[in-house]
């Protein structure tokens, strides 16, 4: 079980988040220090320009002179009155006026005071009037915190609004994106796990949907060879066991075709105490039959060892048509074939006998007695089609996708070899089975190149 990391909105909303707050900060200290630095200057300069002023006025200071200074700049004016060292005409109340005194008395030019909680710069001037006078100027000082609240209360709105809208929406997208690739994180788990089924396709064409679409193409490739490994150790097994059970039946019927060529030798036709008729004859082909059998069997088991040679599709049809005959015979089936072609192709004699043999007996036991099976052959360019056509029910549709497996079978005693054979050597010889279901007619065809020296892969499907 992995071990839980960190979710996508940790990594990519609150780095941003992070990087807004710290850009947010940066903003309201670089604010807050200009706003007090201009607050000062302003200040400064206002101080100045009134000491300027009223150094150059010859207006006397007088207590109506004052208040509309005051008014015009803002400021308090105090006059000192240097003989009895006490501030004479003022703009502030008298109240007030003697809390400042003390602190005037010592004050210089550019000196701090505070008035209630309020502090004022103390600027001293000399006014040039009637009769020279000694004055005071107090300027009153916002607070710091005041001048930075002022600076950097807009500053943190913005910041504010823009989290306010950055965080749901960055959550809700990270969210979406981190529920996709969550749903392609699970859907490699099962993966893994061997779950190779279908899932359901992202709709949205971007590097993630991307990303799920090559996921899904991995799972298929992954079931393929999932399938092609199963099937692969089955035709192993198989051939294991088909050779095994090829063997023993093979040394059975060398016996049995050894007994009855030692009763032919003891009880020749020309005794009259022993009459022979056709039906050694007959035990033989049907001993021919199980060994063709037998030959298809060791062809699932190995690979062949014969190299290809030139075969005479005509004759070769004729043999299996010998072969098969008794048989249909005994079933009741009657048994076609189609015109010569006059054809041949390289391949290997036995094992395409065998195949065909295998086809023959499938549709003689599909069609029973009173039947039709046709054995027949087309040419066309650089191919030449076996086809064995029956007038049977055909195979059951619940097995058509894999009715060439080995033992899957629509018969009730059958074993499910004989098309697997078929197929089989099919595929050595570069060539394809196939079969459909059409007009009441079962047609099974082996379609082979007429050079067949590189084995291939076949499959067996109906035919379009």
């Amino acid at each position: 079980m992995p071990l839980p990391g960190r979710t996508l909105s940790a990594q990519l909303v609150w780095p941003v988040v992070g990087l807004v707050l710290i850009a947010v900060l940066a903003n309201v200290a670089f604010a807050a220090w200009l706003a007090t630095r201009s607050a000062v200057v302003a200040a400064r300069t206002g101080r100045e320009r009134i000491v300027a002023a009223l150094d150059r006025s010859r207006i006397a200071l007088v207590p109506a002179v004052l208040d509309a200074l005051g008014d015009l700049t803002g400021s308090e004016l105090i006059v000192w009155d240097d003989d009895t060292d006490a501030p004479g005409a003022a703009t502030l109340a008298p109240e007030k006026l003697k809390e400042v005194k003390d602190s005037l008395r010592t004050a210089r030019d550019g000196d701090t005071i505070g008035l209630g909680r309020t502090r004022y710069a103390v600027a001293v001037i000399r006014a040039a009037g009637v009769r020279p006078e000694r004055a005071f100027v107090l300027t009153p000082l916002k607070s710091l915190a005041m001048t930075t609240w002022s600076a950097a209360w807009p500053v943190l709105a913005v910041a504010a609004t823009t989290l306010a809208v950055l965080v749901p929406l960055g959550l809700a997208t990270t969210g979406r994106i981190a529920r996709r690739i969550g749903a392609i994180e699970r859907r490699v788990e099962r993966i893994s796990a061997g779950e190779f089924g279908a899932a359901a396709a992202e709709t949205d064409n971007d590097e993630v949907g991307r990303l799920a679409a090559g996921v899904e193409r991995m799972s298929g490739e992954l079931e393929s060879l999932r399938s092609r490994l199963i099937a692969s150790e089955r035709q192993r097994l198989l051939g294991q066991l088909a050779a095994g059970f090829a063997h023993e039946l093979r040394n059975a019927i060398t016996g049995a075709r050894l007994a009855i060529d030692l009763h032919r030798r003891r009880c020749p036709g020309a005794d009259p105490g022993c009459r022979i008729d056709d039906s050694l004859a007959v035990a033989c082909r049907q001993l021919d039959i199980v060994e063709e059998e037998v030959r298809g069997l060791l062809a699932l088991g190995k690979p062949p060892a014969t190299e290809p040679t030139a075969v005479d599709v005509d004759a070769l049809v004729a043999e299996v048509l010998d072969l098969v005959g008794p048989r249909c015979a005994h079933a009741g089936v009657k048994l076609a074939a189609g015109p010569a072609r006059g054809a041949s192709l390289m391949g290997r004699r036995e094992a395409l006998r065998a195949a065909l043999v295998n086809l023959a007996l499938n549709a003689i036991d599909a069609t029973g007695g009173g039947g039709h099976v046709t054995i027949a052959t087309e040419v066309t360019t650089g191919r030449i089609t076996f086809i064995v056509v029956d007038d049977g029910p055909g195979p059951p549709p619940e097995l058509g996708t894999a009715l060439a497996e080995p033992f899957v079978t629509g018969k009730q005693e059958g074993v499910g070899l004989g098309l697997s054979v078929a197929r089989a050597v099919a595929e050595q010889h570069g060539g394809v089975l196939a079969w459909r279901r059409a007009d009441g007619l079962t047609r099974f065809t082996i379609a082979l190149p007429v050079a067949t020296t590189a084995a291939s892969r076949g499959t067996a499907e109906p035919v379009a």
